[in-house]
């Protein structure tokens, strides 16, 4: 067998999150269904975290096992594109270590969530992927944000499933900041993290919201963050807005656009972006010669 790491992306809203459940439509199962159809039997597709359901993702990853002949000889991002439903993709495809794991060897993650703020109207384009609000105070969703960045129990911060190991609920935030969207009506926020809590960006979002409303106040967030209980009362952003945008493993070279510590961690270098492939119709596979190659 020959380990593959794929790298995808995939639009969550008819999706019910990406693990396996029963009777429902999840991103682990359209993508084993393909994955089947091409080596002829069921191969376990491990991904580096489980997406909630209605949540997107840009840069998720995920390793197969695969009989060694056809590991090589597939084109594989074309063949499974080919036959996954057109709402999740295969970005890249690539032979790695048999002892490769998506995810426990991952060392941190950005989720990013987009805000829209016109309140005349939200684009119908975006509609799936934004959460519209109000305008709102950015310089005390900075202060806010900045009490949450660091190694603390975020506790207050998660939903009740959230799978706790020997780390419990203590989580490293090493950065949550803003940035302009794709329009002058949206903003993203980024939580970069060596891990996440059930909801746990939803439930930062949420909060940093209901300061940008005047709800509540940066010196809440503290006393919030503090107090380890999610009986607060504060919003959970909805799913739409949401997307795993990056996992990191050791050995990546590039980083995040604005490290927590330029200082230790080095200069911002912007992430690799990766475009969608999307096979033409009339796909002839399974002749593999057919289908192209492997990109």
């Amino acid at each position: 067998m020959t380990r593959i790491k794929l790298l995808l992306a995939y639009d969550g809203t008819d999706f019910a999150g990406w693990q396996h459940q029963g009777g429902v439509r999840t991103v682990q199962s359209v993508l084993e269904a393909a994955i089947t159809k091409v080596v002829g039997a069921r191969m376990p597709v491990q991904g580096a975290g489980r997406t909630d359901s209605g949540v997107h993702a840009l840069g998720q990853c995920a390793h197969v096992d695969i009989p060694e002949p056809l590991a090589s000889r597939v084109p594989w991002r074309v063949a499974l594109n080919c036959l996954l439903p057109a709402d999740v993709r295969v970005v890249e495809v690539a032979i790695c270590p048999p002892r490769f794991h998506a995810q426990f060897n991952a060392v941190s993650k950005i989720y990013a969530y987009t805000l829209w703020t016109d309140r005349s109207h939200v684009n119908p384009m975006r509609r799936r992927f934004v959460w519209d609000v109000p305008p709102l105070d950015w310089a005390a969703m900075d202060e806010a944000a900045a009490i949450l960045v660091g190694r603390h129990d975020f506790n207050s911060f998660r939903n009740l499933g959230s799978p706790l190991g020997s780390r419990g609920t203590v989580r490293t935030l090493m950065g949550l900041w803003r940035a302009p969207g794709p329009s002058p009506s949206e903003t993203i926020w980024r939580a970069w993290g060596d891990g996440f809590l059930k909801q746990m960006v939803r439930n930062l979002v949420g909060c940093l919201v209901a300061v940008g409303k005047g709800k509540a106040k940066p010196a809440d967030v503290r006393l919030i963050l503090e107090r380890c209980d999610r009986n607060h009362g504060l919003p959970t952003a909805p799913a739409r807005g949401l997307c795993m945008e990056r996992v990191f493993y050791p050995g990546d070279a590039d980083m995040p656009e604005r490290p927590a510590d330029p200082e230790q961690v080095g200069p911002a270098r912007e992430g690799a972006a990766h475009d969608e492939h999307f096979p033409g119709d009339g796909c002839p596979w399974p002749d593999p010669d057919g289908c192209g190659h492997l990109g």
